[in-house]
This record gives C-alpha cells, structure tokens and sequence, in this order.
C-alpha cells in the first residue's frame, strides 16, 4: 500500500488531541464525540492491515523507514507482520470502546479523552516499533497517560496505585534501557555501524555470558509488565483504583506488551539463553497459574477477582511462549486476544454494575437474572469465555498452550492444566453469587436493564468472542509464516552458538589434556 498506515493510525489520535483542545472544556459532550470518532476512525484504518495482510511471507509488511537522527543510527522504522498483526487490532478496538464506556466521566472530561488518545498512539507505536530506540520512547510514552488515568481518575487509593504503576515500570524500563544501549555498541563492534534496527540486530553473534545479562535485563522490564509472580503485586492495585476504562487498556492492551516483548526481543535476540532458561520460565508462569487462580477464588470484590485472574491468565501465555513450538507460540498470541477481549468485557461488566450500585462487593448482589435478563446473558458468555468453553474463543488459546506444553513437557502442562479447574472454579461461584439465588438487597429490585451505550460496547466483543471460539483459522493462519520463522530463526541461531561453544570447550580440553598427555609419552619414552 502506498498510504502510510501505521503512521496514520499511530498520530491521528494526536492530531486529534489538538482538536480536543481548542474545544471548551464546558462543552463535555462534544468532546466525549470528537474523542470517540477519532478512535473509531483509527479503528476503521488499521482493517486493511488484516485484509491486506499477506499471509505467505514472514516479512515485515507496511513498513515505513524514514531518517530521523542519523548521526546516532536512530531511524523512524516501523513495520507489522503476523506476531504483532492482532496486538495492533487489537488496541484500534478497544479503544473507541473504552472512550464509549467512559460516558459517565464527569471530572476533567478534556484532560481525560486527551489521555485516552495519547495512550492509544503510544500503545499502537509500541507494537509497529522496529528501531530499539524509537520501541523504547513509546514504551516510556505509555506510562504518562497511564499514571494520570489512575492517579486523577481513580478510586480512593489511586495515588498510591499510580506511583506503585510507575515506580515498577520505570525500575524495569532502565535496565532494558541498558541492555539496549549495550546491544547499540555490541553491533558498533561487530559491524562498525551504528544502529538501533531490530532486524539487524537480530544477526548479531552475542556469547553466551553477554546474551545471559542481557536476557536478564529485558526479560525484568517484560516480567513486571505481563506481569510475572512474583513481580505481580502493582497489577490488583492499579486495576481495582483506575476507572473501567483503564482497567480495560490495562488487561487488554498494557499487559501484552510484556509477552510481546519476550516474543519480538527476549527469544530472537538471546536464543539461547531463552532455551537455558525454559525451566526457570515455565515454572514462574505454572505458580503464577495456580496462585492467581487461588487468590481470585477467595476475592470478595469482583474488580480485584478479575484483577487476580490476570495473574492467572497470563501465565498461561507465558508457559506457551516457552513451549518453543508453534502450537505454544501460537496459542500464546491467540490466548493475548482473547484474554484483552474476555477480561477487558469483565472489567466492562463490573464497571456497569458499579454504575447502577455504587458498589463493587460480591456480598452487596445477587438474584440480578431477574431484574437485568439481556445484561446476564452478556455477563454469562464473557464469564464462559474466560474459563474456555468450547465454541468460545478462551478455549482455542488455552487448548493450543497445552498442547504446545505437552510437545515439550508433560510435566508442565499437567499442572498447568489445574489453573484451568480452578478458573472453573472461582468464575462460575462468582457469577452465581451475583446473578442467582433471591434478592437480598433492596437497592438490587430497581435495577435497570442494559441501555443503547451499554450494548454497543459489549455486542462487538461477544461478536468477537463467537467468531475466534468457531472459527479461528481466520487469525491463525496470518501468523503461521511468522512463528514458524521466529521458530526456525531462534532454533538454528541457538544450534550455531551451541556448536561454537561446545567448539571451544573441545579446544580447551584438547590444550588442557593433550599437553599432559605428551609429557606421560615424553616420560615413558626417556624411562
């Protein structure tokens, strides 16, 4: 395509901004409508990037190159291809359903939409970034609107949820920071270029003693964002303070560009410490698995539940990305939408409840399938999604993570596999406490059922839901060419650094030993 896309649908939020200022602050509806066309705009923009998506070839696809600080090797270069297709789909969606759900925000509507639009390019330039320096300023962009969606817009607690958010991204961000200005002079070394491009960097030859601390770095910037046990603990705090809307981008988009960031930097780059540290990896996600299933089965707010589930949910995606075969990786990405759909449809849930009671205790509902029919069906498919029914689109990810897991390690995926009873577990007590028995309150007997707005935001993630669950070989297969290059690009580069330092090890045995054995023959032969 000659239009450049991925810069459209990455500064047309800004653009967007500036209209949003010259908009009076008084005037809260056109500004709520101006923020939501732009983002539905942005929306309509990034479909080409499916339909036109070539679906044959690993290659980056759209890709946009353009000087930007030459004398540092620094390049506006930009680029999708299947790993980072449905991330980019992904945030164009939600956003324009999160600006929806936001209707009811009344405080600093302009400096809220403002927020809303920034975090929407700085997440998009996140995911079509293949310049490390040009990746890292829209990773840092990211936490600016995020810190003030939670510390202006929050709970009671949003302060301290704000800057417990920042303070674990920011300690993350400077080693990756680090790793990256090392990666800058290690190519210098090898090459004599200066360069920040990913592609190029991906063929450089690093040991393994480099590649390990490097690894560490990136990998402490990832964890803390999918986030990984034990680095999880910012998550329940920042999701139960920010309004829905965060929480939605938070779950649904934030969240992913931790495992993104293991698939695009962590295996390609240091591929043989990622297969060194499978172990350490899987087992990290398997507690996180099971921890986050427990603590969310003993919740008894119904934001903090979905929060633990998170934990849960994405360590699931974690221990398919270590499973290193296309199944698990595969499954990985799937299990990213679907838990950006699924969970993002909770939080969406939960913050309509909140609306009509003010309040978010599982204890304070009950009985509500009688007085919100249409509002419980909605409820029901999303909870069902969530745990992975078959013909919903939770069960294709989970299913491809197991089996991809099982390939490489029983072990793993048996335990695994529990997290999936006890998501059975906690999500169905869950909506019978909410939805069924008798009414016990008698502020739940005057509910209403769900509104116009409300089922325009929830009708096109069911739509989702169904579509992914029965069909999806549509999504699948835009990421085949991709995996299995990522997958043979990883495995032969880990192979040529084995055999060179298994190489060496044998030429140092071979100086170690075959001295002596000369001095023994030398011995002999003079006895």
């Amino acid at each position: 395509m000659s239009v450049p896309i991925l810069s459209l649908i990455t500064f047309l939020p800004i653009i967007g901004v500036f209209f949003i200022i010259s908009i009076d602050s008084k005037n809260r509806e056109l500004i709520r409508f101006t923020a939501l066309l732009v983002a539905i705009i942005v929306f309509l923009i990034s479909l080409p990037l499916y339909f036109n998506f070539d679906a044959r070839t690993y290659e980056m696809q759209f890709v946009e190159k353009l000087r930007w600080i030459p004398s540092f090797g620094i390049k506006y270069h930009v680029g999708v291809d299947g790993i980072s297709l449905f991330l980019i789909l992904l945030t164009t969606f939600l956003t324009p359903i999160s600006i929806l759900a936001s209707w009811h925000i009344t405080k600093n509507v302009k400096e809220y939409m403002i927020s809303m639009l920034i975090l929407e390019t700085a997440m998009v330039g996140v995911f079509i970034s293949l310049d490390l320096f040009l990746f890292f300023v829209f990773w840092e962009l990211m936490l600016i609107p995020m810190y003030l969606l939670i510390g202006i817009w929050g709970g009671s607690r949003r302060i301290y949820a704000a800057v417990k958010f920042f303070i674990y991204t920011t300690a993350g961000s400077v080693f990756m920071f680090l790793a990256i200005i090392a990666l800058y002079f290690l190519n210098y070394r090898a090459t004599g270029e200066y360069t920040f491009n990913l592609l190029e960097l991906y063929k450089l030859d690093i040991s393994f003693a480099v590649q390990f601390w490097l690894f560490i770095a990136f990998a402490f910037a990832f964890a803390i964002k999918v986030p990984m046990f034990p680095f999880h603990t910012w998550l329940p705090d920042a999701h139960v303070e920010a309004p829905t809307a965060g929480s939605v981008i938070l779950a649904g988009v934030l969240l992913k560009m931790g495992t993104y960031g293991f698939i695009r930097f962590c295996l390609p780059l240091f591929p043989e410490v990622s297969h060194a540290f499978i172990p350490v990896i899987s087992w990290m996600a398997i507690v996180g698995i099971i921890y986050g299933a427990l603590v969310s089965m003993v919740q008894d707010d119904l934001k903090k539940l979905v929060a633990y589930s998170s934990v849960s949910h994405l360590g699931f995606v974690m221990l398919g990305i270590f499973a290193f075969n296309i199944q698990g990786i595969e499954g990985s990405i799937t299990q990213m939408i679907n838990h950006g759909l699924s969970t993002g449809a909770l939080f969406l849930v939960v913050g309509m409840l909140y609306e009509r009671r003010h309040t978010r205790m599982i204890a304070d509902f009950g009985g509500l399938t009688k007085q919100i029919p249409i509002f419980a069906i909605f409820f029901l498919v999303v909870t069902l999604s969530s745990i992975g029914l078959p013909g919903l689109n939770g069960f294709v990810g989970e299913f491809l993570i197991l089996m991809g897991t099982f390939k490489s390690r029983i072990l793993y995926a048996s335990i695994a596999a529990s997290g999936i009873i006890l998501a059975a577990v906690y999500m169905l007590w869950m909506f019978q406490r909410v939805m069924f028995h008798e009414i016990t309150h008698e502020e739940n007997k005057t509910l209403k059922d769900m509104n116009k707005r409300e089922f325009a935001i929830l009708l096109p993630i069911v739509f989702l839901i169904f579509w992914i669950g029965i069909y999806p070989n549509s999504f699948l297969r835009k990421m085949d060419a991709s995996i299995n290059h990522l997958l043979k690009q990883v495995g032969e580069k880990a192979n040529v650094v084995s055999n060179t330092q298994r190489q060496k090890r044998v030429e140092q045995l071979q100086q170690t030993i075959v001295p002596k054995i000369d001095i023994i023959s030398e011995t002999k032969t003079e006895w």
